[in-house]
């Protein structure tokens, strides 16, 4: 009897010292190796900025420290419908390593999508081999990130060619369209209107750009108007439209021209028109004699005598 009391005191004190024992130790977690993303000012909330090109470039690393090189392969969920531009698909990580890889994606279309438009992405590491023998059960881990869509701004200027040569001492007029070719609604911060003919001027029509907002593939239309001095001579001058972006702090400017003829009107000059209707009439010869005029009497004499010198027919 004292045996078995015995007996059974001994296995409740050896578990008793065994219990705490096995609640203390950890537990492993993914084989012992681990997956992580270098998040933008280490913060996993952060995203990565996306380029006006549509590339994102962003780092991620595997920790190994175990005591046996393990094999990892990659797979990868691009965010925006883009591409894997440049990745891993599998590498080799030696015992006791942290190897960090650089991940690239592009062909992300920015000008489709809003400013500030967020969408995530996966990478997804599977083990495939411990010391280089292939894994029995298999273990992966994944994590994620977000990429966001900047604003772009970018306003694009169309001057429309004129549609004929015009007079000096008249005016014209040019159609001017701003297109937002950006993200984000913009508007025009300056203008600016030159030409290479110093007797040509133009109004100030455009500056009516400057108040109106234009939305992502919208554009406005305005009318500058030029006019040419009356001693213009005839040429062909460069008008040249440009302007800046609002959004972009002025910092992104688009410009565009086209040539308009001028012909000079005409000189008309009386005096020598004077002189060539005088010079083509035909010339008067006057002549004079000092012999006296015939009397009437003499004039009907000679009548008679012609009459009668005439012959008749028979």
């Amino acid at each position: 009897m004292n045996t078995k009391l015995y007996s059974f005191a001994l296995v409740i004190t050896i578990l008793s010292v065994c219990i705490p024992i096995t609640q203390a130790q950890p537990e492993p977690s993914f084989g012992n190796w681990e997956l992580g993303i270098d998040y933008p000012e280490d913060d996993d909330a952060n995203s990565f900025m996306a380029h006006r090109s549509g590339v994102v470039q962003l780092s991620f690393w595997v920790d190994n420290p175990s005591l046996t090189a393990i094999t990892i392969s990659f797979e990868y969920e691009e965010p925006f419908e883009g591409a894997i531009g440049s990745a891993p698909t599998e590498e080799t990580i030696e015992a006791g390593s942290n190897d960090s890889f650089t991940l690239t994606f592009n062909q992300i279309d920015v000008f489709s999508y809003n400013a500030g438009t967020i969408e995530s992405f996966k990478i997804t590491a599977s083990l495939e081999k411990r010391a280089n023998i292939d894994v029995v059960i298999p273990e992966s881990q994944e994590k994620e990130g977000s990429v966001e869509i900047p604003e772009i701004f970018e306003l694009s200027v169309e001057v429309a060619d004129p549609v004929g040569p015009m007079n000096s001492g008249t005016e014209s007029i040019l159609r001017v369209t701003v297109n937002n070719r950006g993200n984000s609604q913009d508007r025009v911060r300056d203008v600016e209107v030159t030409d290479d003919c110093p007797l040509m001027t133009t109004n100030e029509g455009l500056d009516v750009l400057t108040s109106r907002t234009i939305q992502p593939g919208g554009s406005t239309t305005a009318e500058l108007k030029i006019m040419a001095s009356d001693s213009h001579p005839s040429r062909n001058c460069r008008v040249e439209v440009t302007v800046t972006s609002n959004g972009a702090d002025g910092a992104q400017l688009s410009n565009d021209f086209t040539r308009v003829t001028v012909e000079s009107s005409p000189i008309v000059d009386n005096d020598d028109d004077d002189a060539n209707s005088n010079d083509n009439e035909d010339p008067v010869e006057v002549v004079t004699t000092n012999l006296p005029a015939p009397g009437i009497l003499t004039i009907i004499s000679g009548l008679m005598l012609a009459l009668l010198a005439t012959p008749r027919r028979q």
